[in-house]
């Protein structure tokens, strides 16, 4: 697939937005060389001189989960790597939440949290899912000022130490080295494989400084954060001596050509419109839009997902030989099932993409619906355009967001006064390209197979929202039921899905389940 085409998906994943802050007292930690080779390279003055070693602030605090009473230790820091030649080439933030009380700290479950993107920071896993204060907003309520956090009672601090790290470019990180266009260009760290090693390398260092070599490890990534998990199983396993425990992934996608949005410059491929069926029957059961609605959404989308593996799959894959009394069939079974005009699914040929299935749900009401949790919806910019122009969604959390973010991490954390603190970074081009090499479209389902092929033991959660357009959940079940792997490895996936979207934490009792599922995966897995 073309460059310029690749570069066009980089923000259809996961919300990302572009924040600046103010900024930190910092206390400076020692730092050591990770050691792995790289090429040698020089570095800005300004950036070494910011960056040469790891600082972090170290505070502490109390949570209330699920009733129970949690003190905790939480160090918000830059960790800085180095190549073989001892040159800081990356710093990368996190805050990292240690259960305070532990007899023996370095045998607790860590588990290592990022989103996605590629080029979002970890900040609404952090405000909004796991960490001990979470984001004020009333679930679908839209946001406004003045903004708040509150204690999260379904904070994972009850089951895990958790680490979140904001990826390269994001955050208040920065790439460092000088190298082919300039301090910070970060041509050694955006890409698939460059991603996924500077994570692995973060890991491995972080579990060296802090001690931890010997805990039950998690990876948790969301979108394409569960892209990056693939690789980085792979990649501690397999060249890291690093096992893991378990991954756990959330709104999963694991091969680009499983999304809508590209068919248009992959035409032929059919799957992604039989893979995303079931995210429309939600959605139009949700918004009240089914000609005859069901009494209940789960048994309803069994029974589309049964439709998009059989009769639909089968009419879409005879193209132009599909006769014209099928054609009508199919047409009046995707409207009793998505609630569009019949004639409107005749004119896209069977075929709707997400973001044109967004636009004209609601086209009655001139209103669109969310594209990564359609249970949100706001005026169309354009009622006549062919696709949806914005995601609602992102207008009814976003500022609440990165406020708190902003607000926690200075006044609470004690961390970034100094700083800017970045939602999403400047990571385009975006190297697709593997060091094994692939064709077609980027597709990690076999890093994630040779994960559990290497390492038979680990086990996997697979989760997310029947209301997510932009990765649906349905797609995530397909990938993981077509891992080339032997099959007995099957048993150790587990799946578990919310009436929520892509960020299922927005819903409360969304998360309150999420949680209790974590936490009992988590346990069951050392």
């Amino acid at each position: 697939m073309k460059s310029k085409k690749l570069a066009l998906l980089l923000g259809l994943i996961l919300p990302v937005l572009f924040l600046t802050a103010q900024p930190p007292t910092r206390t400076a930690t020692a730092q050591r060389p990770d050691g792995a080779a790289a090429p040698a390279v020089t570095a800005s003055k300004d950036m070494v001189k910011t960056f040469s070693e790891s600082t972090k602030s170290v505070t502490h605090g109390v949570v209330t989960i699920e009733g129970k009473q949690i003190n905790y230790q939480a160090d918000a820091g830059i960790l800085v790597m180095k190549n073989g030649h001892g040159i800081p080439t990356l710093g990368m933030s996190y805050v990292a939440y240690f259960k305070e009380g532990e007899k023996d700290p370095s045998k607790r479950p860590i588990t290592f949290i990022y989103n996605g993107g590629p080029g979002s920071a970890t900040m609404w896993l952090h405000m909004g899912c796991w960490g001990p204060q979470k984001v004020n907003i009333q679930d679908m309520e839209r946001s406004r000022a003045p903004y708040s956090t509150v204690n999260n009672e379904y904070s994972l601090l009850d089951a895990s130490d958790l680490v979140f790290i904001d990826a390269p470019g994001t955050g208040f990180g920065e790439v460092i080295t000088k190298d082919m266009g300039g301090a910070g260009s970060g041509s050694d760290f955006f890409g698939v494989d460059e991603d996924g090693q500077a994570f692995a390398n973060f890991i491995v260092q972080f579990i060296t400084d802090y001690n931890r070599w010997s805990s039950p490890k998690y990876l948790y990534g969301e979108s394409y954060g569960t892209f990056r998990s693939a690789v980085v199983a792979n990649i501690l396993q397999s060249s890291k001596n690093v096992s893991l425990n378990g991954v756990i992934l959330l709104s999963q996608l694991f091969t680009y050509s499983n999304m809508t949005e590209t068919t248009s410059g992959n035409p032929g491929t059919d799957l992604p419109f039989q893979l995303i069926l079931p995210s429309y029957a939600a959605t139009a059961y949700y918004h009240n839009k089914l000609p005859n609605k069901p009494s209940a959404l789960e048994p309803f989308l069994r029974e589309v997902e049964q439709f998009a593996i059989s009769d639909y799959a089968l009419a879409l894959n005879k193209g132009a030989d599909l006769d014209q009394a099928t054609f009508n069939s199919i047409a009046q079974k995707l409207h009793q099932y998505t609630g569009l005009p019949v004639d409107y699914i005749k004119k896209a040929n069977l075929r709707v993409s997400g973001p044109q299935f967004a636009q004209r749900l609601l086209g009655d009401e001139n209103e669109i619906t969310g594209r990564l949790d359609s249970r949100f919806s706001g005026d169309a910019i354009n009622p006549l355009s062919e696709s949806a122009q914005y995601d609602p969604m992102n207008s009814f959390i976003a500022s609440a967001f990165t406020a708190t973010l902003n607000t926690y991490m200075r006044n609470t954390l004690k961390f970034g006064d100094d700083m800017t603190y970045k939602t999403s970074g400047n990571v385009r081009p975006w190297n697709f390209t593997r060091r094994g090499g692939f064709i077609g479209f980027p597709n990690v389902m076999n890093d994630m197979a040779r994960a559990m092929i290497y390492n038979p033991n680990l086990k996997v959660l697979l989760t997310g929202g029947y209301y997510d357009l932009g990765t649906p959940y349905y797609e995530g079940v397909w990938e993981m039921k077509h891992l080339p792997m032997p099959n007995e490895l099957q048993k150790n996936i587990q799946y578990e899905y919310y009436e929520s979207g892509h960020m299922i934490y927005l819903h409360p009792e969304a998360l309150k389940k999420h949680h209790d599922t974590v936490a009992k995966f988590i346990k069951s897995t050392y």
